[in-house]
């Protein structure tokens, strides 16, 4: 694979219940990975684009979490309807989406 366009990495950590950091399982990520996944199929973005799931990114109150590198922006609090804007406006576009930028100070 040459080196991919941009690499974007969806937390997957899970804690158990009452961890006093939460995890982004217990807010829904499973279902943002695999809505991540569907997308890269159903556009054939494998050739340009890396996706990859990973443990914990840092914020996880505000999870569920994505990161998007080289630009170095983190998302938070993401559902699967919010995959759809990630792909078509940021990885596609190159605009990232403001909406869903983690707040300022949080990372």
């Amino acid at each position: 694979m040459p080196k991919p366009k941009k690499h974007i990495l969806v937390c997957v950590q899970g804690r158990p219940p009452g961890h006093p950091r939460g995890s982004c399982q217990d807010k829904g990520c499973n279902a943002v990975w695999q809505a991540f996944q569907q997308e890269f199929q159903q556009r054939s973005l494998w050739n340009d684009f890396l996706l990859t799931n990973t443990g914990c990114l840092g914020p996880c109150q505000n999870g569920p979490s994505v990161l998007v590198y080289p630009d170095n922006v983190m998302y938070g609090g993401v559902t699967p309807a919010d995959v759809v804007a990630i792909v078509e406006e940021h990885i596609l576009l190159d605009a990232p989406v403001e909406r869903l930028k983690m707040p300022e100070g949080v990372w």
